[in-house]
């Protein structure tokens, strides 16, 4: 940061912070963002901080809101017997515009994963139980299929299967159009055991 008027290094080291964002891209922005006429670049830290002032999670089901019970719960045309749980409000958004699914969510805000020190206490885990035991006849588990997934996956079914729900998991393979040369050992091992009659 040497290099930079210090104003703008601490605005590329904020930006390096972000996910996926490495030092050329973080440069790159903060000059973007220098070249911003005033009101512009004003309007950009208001959303930020009213993001953080006005955003917090949905006491039903932890999903991002700005009231205290998100849209998502408060539609009364969901089958309420059905739960998709995913790790984050970004999953959430992806299940919606599949325009498939109509059930409730549930987000847990992360996944275990102790390499990094998340324990099941750390996530929205125990608010689950309640929920389920209010009419919840099926539980779908949404996570990516990574170790920290499936780690969850098992944890969640473990416990929920003993309270007489159906515990399915989201089938994970081959991307629709996708072709088989190309696809991984790990996905074509996934798409054989997740198969389904036809």
């Amino acid at each position: 940061m040497k290099h930079y008027p210090k104003p703008l290094g601490k605005l590329v080291g904020e930006l390096e912070r972000l996910p996926g964002v490495g030092p050329k891209s973080a440069q790159r922005m903060a000059f973007h963002l220098m070249r911003l006429p005033y009101e512009e670049a004003k309007r950009f830290a208001d959303a930020i901080l009213e993001v953080k002032d006005q955003i917090k999670l949905c006491k039903e089901c932890s999903n991002f809101t700005d009231q205290e019970v998100c849209e998502v719960c408060r539609d009364t045309k969901r089958d309420r017997t059905i739960m998709c749980i995913v790790a984050e409000t970004h999953d959430l958004i992806a299940m919606e515009k599949t325009n498939e699914y109509r059930g409730l969510y549930h987000v847990l805000q992360g996944l275990i994963s102790p390499m990094d020190n998340i324990t099941p206490e750390m996530l929205k885990i125990r608010e689950i139980f309640p929920r389920v035991a209010n009419g919840v006849t099926e539980v779908i588990l949404a996570f990516n299929p990574t170790t920290e997934g499936q780690t969850t996956a098992l944890f969640l079914a473990s416990r929920l299967k003993p309270l007489g729900v159906r515990v399915s998991q989201i089938a994970h393979g081959l991307p629709a159009g996708g072709n088989l040369d190309y696809a991984d050992q790990a996905t074509l091992i996934s798409a054989l055991q997740w198969r389904r009659e036809i």
